[in-house]
């Protein structure tokens, strides 16, 4: 396990790469900068949405390997359940699990070393590590680079990104049942996800053929795609509605708060989402199968649009009510069915 480990370092680190400013003063000063800025920006996120937050998160600014590492670390705890379940119920030898695990863990090293490049940060509470904690992490190399190459100004660049994380908390701690339904989805897939008795063997197989054609092991469909049952698609419909929904929220309220505190928003805004459609993904819902595509990020932040349009800000906390009020796929699509049905 100490080689595979170290194998998939190597691995992340070579396709992570290495930008000249994160070994260099700017990263303790940035870390200081972004200390500073949560509290600033938690009170900001709060009186916006109308969540109240207790108290301020830990803030860290990080490395592109050690994001590569956390994200592994929550991934492979997320798929114990399944993995033990196969164990335990003796379908196919441990030999031969363990060399799938070992192909899976080198592919999903390597797609996270490549995303390490492009992540900017990440509220940690969502991860399901089995661990408590309130935090939010920014890779400090990539805030660093991107203010530099599109020229942006670094205090409103930094402020501006710490919205769209705090946003994520105000989601998941002011409103106390989500992060609980949230990681309840994750775990259905993961139970929907547990093969018939004999279909390891063939998904070790489909693996190492793909490993052998060049086609990626983790496609569209992510690494559920290799033992998944057509009886996922309920739940993944159910995650995607979810996270369509949180991250245009936290688009729309990065935007709207930013229009009224930074001169830069609207530019820094225009350069993001040009960079989204230039296929910027979500690690872990890209690994899981459940990469929101770009358009559903567009639909999320014209939901919540049409939403205030329609019935006024206040009404979006209707969806924070309970599962039940949350829209569906087919109402983002129809704001106004979701309104009809809440309201």
């Amino acid at each position: 396990m100490t080689s595979l480990r170290s194998s998939r370092g190597r691995i992340a680190e070579r396709l992570a790469g290495h930008y000249p400013l994160a070994d260099t003063y700017h990263i303790p000063a940035l870390a200081n900068e972004m200390a500073r800025i949560t509290p600033e920006v938690s009170k900001l996120v709060s009186a916006a949405t109308g969540l109240e937050l207790p108290g301020d998160p830990t803030t860290q600014v990080i490395g592109r390997s050690e994001w590569v590492d956390r994200n592994v670390a929550s991934f492979r705890h997320m798929i114990e359940p399944a993995t033990r379940k196969l164990v335990d119920r003796g379908d196919g030898d441990e030999q031969r699990r363990e060399s799938l695990d070992k192909v899976v863990d080198t592919e999903t090293s390597a797609l996270l070393g490549v995303l390490s490049r492009r992540v900017l940060g990440q509220y940690e509470l969502v991860l399901p590590t089995g661990e408590d904690g309130d935090m939010v992490v920014y890779v400090g190399a990539n805030l660093l680079q991107m203010e530099r190459t599109h020229q942006f100004r670094p205090t409103e660049f930094r402020f501006w990104v710490a919205l769209h994380e705090l946003t994520h908390r105000a989601q998941f701690l002011g409103v106390p049942w989500l992060r609980g339904y949230f990681l309840g989805l994750v775990e259905e897939l993961v139970e929907a996800s547990g093969p018939e008795p004999g279909q390891l063997k063939a998904a070790f197989g489909e693996a190492l053929g793909r490993a052998r054609s060049g086609t990626p092991i983790i496609d569209e469909r992510g690494i559920f795609g290799l033992v998944a049952s057509e009886e996922q698609s309920a739940i993944v419909d159910r995650v995607q509605a979810l996270m369509t929904l949180l991250e245009g929220h936290g688009h729309y309220v990065m935007d709207r708060i930013g229009a009224e505190h930074l001169m830069s928003q609207e530019r820094m805004s225009r350069v993001l989402k040009n960079r989204r459609r230039d296929k910027r993904t979500a690690a872990f819902f890209r690994i899981t199968g459940l990469e929101m595509k770009i358009n559903q990020y567009e639909k999320g932040e014209q939901f919540i649009r049409a939403v205030e349009n329609e019935a006024g800000w206040d009404s979006l906390n209707l969806a924070f009510r309970g599962a039940s009020s949350l829209p569906t796929l087919e109402e983002i699509d129809e704001p106004s069915s979701w309104l009809r049905r809440v309201a």
